[in-house]
C-alpha cells in the first residue's frame, strides 16, 4: 500500500504572474495497491468517474512519465479522494500531475530529486507555478527559462488565507483569451517592478505593503475580473474586514485573501453571510507539499 498526498495551489498571486505559487491547505490523496489489473475508485463528488482506466487523467501522465524513464508500470488498484475542486483555479491538474509523477517514482523505483520531478512537471504543465508550490509546499516564485526551470521557497509567512470558490468553473484557456498579447516595454516595467515590491514586502513583513502590490497587478487581473462575478465586491468588503490584499486564484474564478494570522475564520464566517452562494473556507500556507506514506500490504 502506498499514499500519495499532494496540496491544492494558487498560483499567481496578483502580479507573480504564472511566477508565484502557494501551496493550500485542501488535499489530493491517492492510495495505490498493486492488483492485477489498472482501476480507479473515485471516492469524491468533485471528480467525475471515467469509463476506461486509459482515459483517467492521472492514468495517462503516469504512462507517460514512465515512458520518459524507460520503466513499466505495474497494474493497480488506485483510489482517489480529492478536496480540490476542478477548474476552479486551485491547481486541480498540477496536484494530479505531481501525484502521477510521484507514482511512477515510487512504483518504479526511480529514486527522483525534486529538481528532476519539477522538471517532468514543468514539461506536462507548461509552467511551473502551481506545479512548484504543490511539490514543494510553503511561497514558491519559479521561472522556466528555456528548458530549465529556477526556483526560490520564501520563509514561512504568518498570515491566514480566506478562500471565496463559486459553484461555477472557468477552464484557463478562456480565463487567457482576455489577456493581451504583448504590452509596452513601459507597462511591463511598472508590472514587473509591483511584483518585485510584492515578494520583498512579504520577506520584510511588510504585509499591508505586500497587498497593497497585490491589488495593483497590470499583468492579468484587471482583464479577468470581467469574468469573475462579485470580483470587486470581495475586494472591497475583504479589505473591510482587515485583509491585506485579495487576488484571483491562479485563472479563477475562485478568489483568495491574505489575512492576519488568527483573523483568517472571522473573516471567513463575516464573508459567508455577505456571499452565501459561495464556499468560504479558512485555510493556510501548507509548507510540506508532496508527502508519501508506505503501509504493510
Amino acid at each position: 500500500m502506498l499514499e500519495i498526498i499532494v496540496p491544492a495551489s494558487s498560483a499567481n498571486v496578483g502580479p507573480g504572474f504564472d511566477s508565484a505559487g502557494i501551496a493550500l491547505t485542501r488535499y489530493l490523496t491517492i492510495k495505490v495497491k498493486k492488483a492485477e489489473e489498472w482501476k480507479f475508485i473515485h471516492e469524491t463528488p468533485l471528480v467525475p468517474e471515467v469509463n476506461h482506466y486509459k482515459n483517467h487523467y492521472i492514468y495517462k501522465i503516469a504512462t507517460k512519465v514512465a515512458e520518459w524513464n524507460s520503466c513499466t508500470l505495474p497494474p493497480c488498484h488506485v483510489t482517489m479522494h480529492t478536496e480540490i475542486p476542478l477548474a476552479r483555479g486551485l491547481g486541480s491538474s498540477a496536484s494530479a500531475i505531481v501525484a502521477s509523477i510521484e507514482l511512477v517514482n515510487q512504483l518504479c523505483g526511480l529514486n527522483l530529486t525534486e529538481e528532476e520531478k519539477l522538471d517532468f512537471a514543468v514539461k506536462i504543465e507548461g509552467h511551473p507555478d502551481n506545479v512548484a508550490a504543490a511539490l514543494l509546499g510553503g511561497f514558491v516564485i519559479s521561472v522556466k527559462m528555456g528548458e530549465e526551470t529556477k526556483y526560490k521557497k520564501l520563509p514561512k509567512l504568518d498570515m491566514d488565507l480566506v478562500v471565496y470558490i463559486p459553484s461555477f468553473e472557468l477552464k484557463t484557456d478562456e480565463s487567457r483569451k482576455v489577456l493581451p498579447k504583448q504590452f509596452k516595454m513601459k507597462d511591463a516595467a511598472t508590472a514587473s517592478a509591483i511584483s518585485n515590491l510584492m515578494v520583498s514586502s512579504l520577506l520584510t513583513g511588510d504585509y499591508k505593503l505586500a497587498g497593497k502590490m497585490m491589488e495593483s497587478d497590470l499583468f492579468h487581473e484587471t482583464y479577468r475580473a470581467k469574468l469573475i462575478p462579485n470580483y470587486y465586491e470581495i475586494r472591497s468588503h475583504a479589505r473591510e474586514l482587515g485583509a491585506y490584499g485579495t487576488v484571483i486564484s491562479g485563472a479563477g474564478p475562485t478568489m483568495i485573501s491574505f489575512v492576519p494570522q488568527g483573523e483568517g475564520e472571522k473573516i471567513a464566517e463575516k464573508m459567508r453571510t455577505i456571499f452565501p452562494d459561495y464556499d468560504i473556507e479558512k485555510l493556510e500556507i501548507d509548507e510540506e507539499g508532496l508527502r508519501v506514506k508506505t503501509y504493510e500490504d
